[in-house]
């Protein structure tokens, strides 16, 4: 049971749940190892008991996790600790695509493409990788804060090699694609369709099929046309049309047979929107009549429409959860080809009535033998040819013409000829190839059209890939003179940064595959780029009331620095302690960070400057004299008027109070009716208030 602040692995802290999908939860907690936040996907406990199901688990988060690029969510460690599977994935701050598209409705048509080759990009190395997503919807891409686009969510993703999806295929039932939805095979052109759909919704603002049940939906996915998007949005580019439409196309080897192409035709689009570059190639051609086998009108003939249980649309479905329906309505048999068996029966009928007057003719007519040859007699309809030896008692030998299987995949190819029901010595042989993908199939011996008979060998040729050569060793250069080196062993080359402690900003750190490894020749090799050390963040400790020597220590502690040190007044810190700082308590900043702090003075005092003199002189000779007396005060070259008023003989001796500037000495002089009569000097000293 995972619960909030437990400790995974003495290392990652789970602090919050960010996410719950069919077979897992999503944390989000914190690396205390590298210090870092991170997502950790945790296997809900139903799951946990089951063998198989946890080692798919940890074997596809094992293969996800040797994908590095901007447009996958990395995938940093997998592992298991009292029960609890887990994956630890990096933590992507945003909004998915789904709730970006309800939020805007539509979106704008280059931000669509945008999107779409971030979201190509991805799966363009994940394929390369041989691992296919199978789950391609808005609700597995996330919008990152920076606007970086991320395919997540590779929890039913399998190697492509591995072939075994016909029943543990999942996937939301508005984006999965017809072979999906029929439980058969699904390779990269089923990750190509639901980014088809995915593409659509971007730009329409709703899926192409909906229905009341996920049945509905799934059996629209096999036989109905989506409404074409001009006439949705006529302002929607003819190009862009096109490129959604071949991504849709109901037959595999009709869409886009590699997400390479999906991308060079949306960057196309980008330039030249209403340029005819996309092409799509004909239902038929007008190649030679290609009979239908036995096997392939029994399949047709047997089908049966699919049946999903559960009501709600909105729904994941499991394929495996598909039951056939015992009823005959067969509404998922193309019509076409439904007419095709009919007539092909009634050939067949027709040739087998013939087949046996003539025997009958033979036996019970004039000149007619039981001993008479009956030679190579043919059902054309089936391609079957039946062969009997006169005079003999072997039985009855098969033959059969074999079916082109370029680019079908080696396990597929295999299965193939098994189910032809015939006693043959199968070979395989892997041959480099520069067109054919590594895996599939390139010929066979004997070739396609050939007939074969119980017990011949064929031999299938499978393409190893196209030809290997030595990555060269980069690590240490710079950029561009890594890419010559590349270059001249014929790789392309992408780019992309990560943190080092060890290896200068702008030169490499490794390179994607590994140096002296091998890669395809002309394949794409990733330099990864060295952007300095990682940005660590520390919290500011609070540094209020300490001493400027603790402050210091404390800084010193969590890796900052003391920088400049002011002082000021305060009435509520005692003088000689920290008042104020430059970082806030609590906050995160950089490691290294200089934090600047203000040490208290006290509570502040004013203090004034005062003297006074005694001027004993009378300037009035009797008592019947009186007249304006002025004191004013000198001192540092500033003057100002004491006093101006009318006195007489018994007003001295006069006391004179002043305040003054300084505490020099400054003078008093006094006036009497306007004129000078006498100075006096008056000394002063500091008074607080």
């Amino acid at each position: 049971m995972v619960k909030i602040g437990m400790l995974i692995c003495d290392r990652y802290e789970i602090i919050e749940k960010v996410g719950t999908g069919g077979m897992a939860d999503v944390y989000k907690a914190k690396d205390h190892r590298l210090n870092r936040y991170v997502a950790v996907k945790v296997l809900k406990q139903e799951f946990s008991t089951d063998t198989k199901f946890v080692t798919k688990f940890r074997a596809e988060a094992q293969s996800v996790a040797g994908l590095s690029h901007s447009n996958i969510v990395g995938v940093y460690d997998v592992g298991e600790e009292d029960g609890l599977y887990y994956i630890v994935m990096e933590l992507v701050e945003g909004i998915t695509l789904k709730k970006y598209i309800e939020r805007k409705g539509r979106l704008d048509i280059r931000e669509a493409i945008g999107i779409s080759i971030q979201i190509a990009q991805g799966l363009e190395v994940a394929h390369d990788h041989h691992i296919i997503h199978r789950d391609i919807k808005p609700q597995n891409i996330i919008i990152s804060k920076d606007g970086n686009v991320k395919v997540t969510d590779f929890g039913i993703a399998k190697a492509a090699s591995s072939n075994t999806i016909t029943s543990n295929a999942m996937g939301s039932v508005h984006y999965i694609s017809p072979e999906q939805a029929r439980g058969g095979f699904s390779d990269e052109k089923s990750d190509i369709y639901s980014l088809g759909i995915t593409m659509y919704e971007m730009l329409s603002g709703k899926v192409p099929f909906t229905g009341e049940s996920t049945v509905a939906v799934a059996l629209a996915h096999i036989q109905e046309e989506a409404v074409p998007l001009t006439a949705i949005d006529p302002d929607i580019p003819k190009s862009i049309e096109m490129i959604v439409s071949k991504c849709m196309q109901k037959k595999p080897e009709l869409r886009y047979l590699t997400v390479s192409a999906l991308i060079e035709d949306l960057k196309k689009a980008v330039t030249d929107p209403d340029g005819d570059f996309v092409k799509i190639a004909p239902l038929v051609d007008d190649s030679a009549t290609i009979h239908i086998s036995d096997d392939d009108v029994r399949q047709i003939r047997t089908r049966k429409a699919v049946v999903v249980p559960t009501p709600d649309p909105e729904d994941d479905i499991d394929i495996s959860d598909i039951e056939e329906d015992d009823g005959e309505d067969g509404s998922d048999i193309d019509p076409k080809l439904e007419k095709a068996v009919v007539i092909g029966s009634i050939a067949a009928g027709v040739i087998l009535a013939l087949i046996v007057i003539f025997i009958v003719i033979k036996i019970f007519l004039p000149g007619g033998s039981k001993e008479d040859d009956v030679t190579e007699t043919a059902a054309p309809t089936t391609g079957v040819e039946m062969t009997a030896s006169p005079g003999n008692n072997e039985e009855d030998k098969t033959s059969i013409q074999i079916d082109d299987l370029k680019d079908m995949d080696k396990n597929q190819a295999i299965s193939y000829l098994n189910d032809l029901d015939m006693d043959l010595n199968i070979e395989t042989e892997e041959i480099e190839s520069s067109e054919i993908d590594e895996g599939r199939v390139i010929s066979t011996e004997p070739q396609a059209g050939s007939t074969i008979s119980e017990g011949d060998t064929v031999k299938v040729f499978v393409s190893s890939g196209k030809a290997k050569t030595e990555v060269p060793d980069v690590y240490g250069q710079t950029i561009d003179e890594a890419k010559k080196l590349l270059a001249d062993k014929n790789f392309k080359t992408s780019t992309t940064y990560e943190n080092s402690d060890t290896v200068e900003i702008e030169k490499v750190i490794r390179t994607i595959p590994e140096k002296n490894s091998e890669a395809e020749d002309g394949s794409t090799v990733v330099v990864v780029l060295s952007k300095g050390k990682a940005t660590k963040y520390v919290k500011v400790p609070k540094l209020s009331n300490l001493t400027k020597k603790d402050a210091k220590k404390a800084l010193e502690k969590v890796g900052l620095k003391l920088g400049n040190v002011t002082t000021n007044y305060s009435d509520t810190v005692e003088k000689n302690l920290v008042v104020s700082q430059s970082q806030a308590g609590g906050s995160e900043v950089e490691t290294g960070t200089t934090v600047d702090i203000t040490l208290s003075l006290g509570p502040q005092v004013t203090y004034i400057y005062m003297g006074n003199v005694t001027i004993s002189d009378n300037p009035f000779q009797d008592e019947a004299q009186n007249g304006v007396i002025k004191i004013v005060l000198t001192q540092d070259g500033q003057t100002k008027v004491i006093t101006e008023e009318s006195m007489n003989y018994y007003s001295f001796p006069l006391y004179v109070e002043a305040q003054g500037w300084s505490e020099s000495e400054g003078e008093i002089v006094m006036y009497v009716n306007g004129a000078r009569y006498n100075a006096y000097n008056i000394s002063f000293s500091k008074v607080s208030q």
